[in-house]
């Protein structure tokens, strides 16, 4: 079992094509591919912590936030994104917190939101502005598939990207 972390999926979002440069013909094409790399990386018994903006609030499907899970495989776990107050996602969660191979991790949407108290903040919401920031001592890994290739990645991957960052081996 793996464990994965994404964002900024905006399934149903056509304009978020042209607003994040997105290279997808279509609203559909972008649906599609976005589940098809989804589904190529993570199976049934793995675990995607998703960090906001999973669908959008008007458009098809997007009241209807289950016809995107049931298209993806393994269990999810939803942080709520702005996107997601007027989307059928329903989630309670800000922001989780999580220990995975002796890192602490604090995931949430908005990097506004970061917690100085972990090491590495896990966050989404600000597409390709950015990959990397340093705040208050710690450091926020833009997880969105916009700077992801349009693909989950494993929180193994997340802390690879950070110690690389680190080292001056990544840029911001």
């Amino acid at each position: 079992m793996k464990y994965f972390v994404t964002a900024d999926t905006h399934y149903g979002h056509g304009k978020i094509i042209e607003y994040a440069n997105r290279p997808f013909k279509d609203n559909d094409d972008m649906n599609a591919g976005l589940i098809k790399r989804f589904n190529e990386r993570v199976k049934p018994e793995d675990t995607t912590f998703f960090l906001g903006d999973f669908c959008f609030k008007s458009g098809l499907h997007c009241n209807k936030s289950n016809f995107w899970l049931n298209q993806l495989n393994g269990k999810k776990i939803m942080v709520r994104g702005n996107h997601d107050n007027n989307n059928s996602t329903k989630t309670i969660i800000d922001c989780i917190h999580v220990t995975f191979a002796g890192k602490r991790m604090n995931m949430c949407h908005k990097p506004e939101h970061f917690n100085p108290f972990f090491d590495i903040n896990l966050v989404g919401h600000v597409h390709q502005a950015w990959k990397f920031k340093e705040e208050a001592g710690s450091i926020l890994l833009n997880v969105g598939v916009d700077v992801q290739k349009y693909y989950p990645i494993t929180l193994d991957e997340a802390i690879s990207q950070v110690i690389k960052y680190k080292k001056g081996l990544l840029r911001g």
